[in-house]
C-alpha cells in the first residue's frame, strides 16, 4: 500500500516540476516566433534613401 502513496507523490513532484520547467521556458522566450526566422530571408532588403 506504501508504494501507492509513494507513486502519487511522485507523479505529483514530477508534475509540479515539469510545470515549473514549463513557466520558466515560457518567461526565458523560448516560445517567441519560431515562424519568423525562416521566412526572414524571403524579405525584401531594398533600401530606399
Amino acid at each position: 500500500m506504501w508504494t501507492i502513496y509513494f507513486l502519487i507523490v511522485l507523479s505529483i513532484i514530477l508534475g509540479i516540476g515539469a510545470w515549473l520547467f514549463f513557466l520558466w521556458s515560457v518567461k526565458s522566450g523560448q516560445y517567441d516566433d519560431a515562424e519568423r526566422p525562416k521566412h526572414r530571408m524571403m524579405d525584401d532588403d531594398t533600401k530606399t534613401d
